[in-house]
């Protein structure tokens, strides 16, 4: 076995043009405003220069060139008590790097196209880990090809780490051609087989997207978020609730103020359920209400389902100021006849901003419908793929989806719930308040789009499609990130036993 060479640094003046490509091209290749071909190039070049330069040196310089993209990228991510945002940098770049270290270790050990398989599976492996923690889906890279219709289906058979897997793939093959030359078999193999995957999964694609547009019956369902508007005595009164220094005077405050919002709720669901609409939510905790307060305000929704004849989806924000945490972030459902099908909590409370929230308890609930089988998430929720894994098997045909955002992450959030859709099958509703509104199919076909910062009444209106898809990911779940971590295990088992490169 003769090793894969690190590619050689004399050429000083090629590592330095590889460095300020990727210095370049880092800042567009995430985050909130992404250049989709920027992702595919970018991690060419700065794992060029990696490979170019000592562990030692090009290692760290890569860890400061993502942390300072990543500042860029994720600019006014985390509000009020969240994320300090002098660490967004270090707290992105810490897993980004890891694939490059990896890559640094073992490919040099390893044959050519062995070793091109080192950055994507490494990718795939960090990614997937970072899914399972507080942090999520952000900072994904699939998330970039946002609109890629025909290129996005293949999360439908491999989940998210397939198309990180593909983004990946080009850097070490691309290093492989620079460093070794068209007239390498080895070089020319990796360059084909990538080619061939790539080209594989956009046929299919295209051929899904065009051929299966999702048919058949739709549901009209309408949701909207409150006004952004609020009298500043109110948000004081607020403030001293939640460092729990609030007097009497604020609770009336807060109980006349939240009460005329919760009407107003009541209101425009009545008006939508008049124009048709069978299904009806608002926005993440639009109602606000004290938990003595939520049986009234439940049994008015109660009410307004059985006389519009609607699927009700209330979203409450319910307050206990005798318990510790206080909030419960809730979608109460009420079906038709007025009964309540169930009680939904938020499963995953924003870290910082939510920390006095209780969080639920990771089960995802439905209801069999007229108009399919209907589940729900809320927000925050839906960047968990596991968690939204179940919406999956448990067959849910529409998904609703209250959420409540800020204008900095608008619409990149959104989209990244989209995704959702596409892996498991489901047509997605989601009502955001303080950002982006949209509805989509299971293909990822947007029905639906609304802008809280720039529409007058907030309301968004979609016919979706009553019947989902059981996708591929959907049974077999996250087999191709395990595939691609026992591979890089192989790998990494194959690189120990071979002879130090030189």
């Amino acid at each position: 076995m003769i090793p894969s060479p690190v590619a050689s640094p004399r050429d000083s003046r090629g590592t330095a043009a590889a460095l300020g490509l990727a210095a370049l091209l880092l800042p567009f290749s995430n985050g909130v405003t992404p250049l989709p071909l920027a992702a595919w190039l970018a991690p060419v070049f700065l794992l060029r220069f990696t490979r170019s330069r000592p562990a030692r040196i090009g290692l760290p310089i890569a860890f400061a060139l993502l942390a300072g993209a990543a500042l860029i990228e994720f600019r006014g991510m985390m509000p009020g008590p969240g994320l300090p945002p002098r660490l967004i940098g270090a707290v992105f770049a810490l897993p980004a790097v890891i694939p490059y270290l990896v890559d640094r270790w073992l490919a040099p050990r390893l044959p050519v196209f062995a070793g091109t398989l080192v950055f994507p599976c490494a990718w795939v492996a960090m990614e997937y880990a970072m899914s399972l923690t507080p942090c999520a889906t952000w900072g994904a890279v699939g998330y970039t090809q946002y609109g890629d219709l025909p290129l996005l289906q293949v999360i439908s058979v491999t989940g998210p780490s397939g198309l990180t897997f593909l983004l990946a793939w080009l850097a070490p093959v691309a290093c492989a051609l620079w460093e070794h030359g068209w007239g390498s078999p080895p070089a020319r193999a990796a360059v084909a087989w990538f080619g061939g995957a790539l080209a594989l999964v956009l046929a299919l694609g295209e051929l899904r997207v065009v051929l299966a547009p999702p048919r058949g019956p739709t549901v009209r369902v309408a949701s909207f978020s409150r006004p952004l508007v609020g009298t500043d005595s109110t948000r004081h009164a607020l403030g001293r609730l939640i460092r729990r220094g609030e007097s009497p005077a604020d609770l009336r405050e807060i109980v006349t103020r939240e009460h005329a919002q919760a009407e107003s709720l009541l209101a425009r669901a009545a008006v939508e359920a008049g124009a048709g609409a069978k299904i009806v939510f608002w926005g993440e905790g639009n109602a606000r209400v004290f938990k003595e307060d939520e049986p009234a305000l439940v049994a008015r929704g109660r009410e307004l389902a059985r006389t519009g004849q609607i699927y009700l989806g209330m979203a409450i924000s319910s307050w206990d100021r005798a318990r510790r945490p206080p909030r419960e972030n809730k979608l109460v459902l009420i079906d038709p006849g007025g009964a309540i099908a169930w009680q939904y909590l938020k499963t995953h409370p924003v870290i910082g901003a939510e920390s006095r929230t209780i969080a639920g308890d990771g089960r995802l609930r439905t209801l069999d419908s007229p108009f399919g089988r209907l589940t729900t998430a809320i927000c925050y929720d839906a960047d968990f793929p596991a968690l939204l894994g179940q919406a999956g098997r448990l067959g849910a045909d529409i998904l609703i989806d209250p959420a409540d955002d800020w204008e900095a992450i608008d619409p990149l959030h959104t989209r990244m719930a989209s995704f959702r859709a596409i892996e498991q099958g489901v047509n997605l509703v989601r009502q955001t308040s303080n950002g982006r509104s949209a509805a989509y199919d299971y293909e990822g076909h947007v029905l639906a789009e609304a802008d809280d910062f720039r529409a007058r009444d907030r309301t968004m209106v979609a016919q979706v499609p009553i019947h989902g898809v059981r996708t591929v990911y959907a049974r077999i779940g996250d087999l191709f990130a395990w595939a691609a971590i026992a591979l890089l295990g192989w790998l990494g088992i194959r690189a120990a036993r071979a002879p130090t490169a030189v």
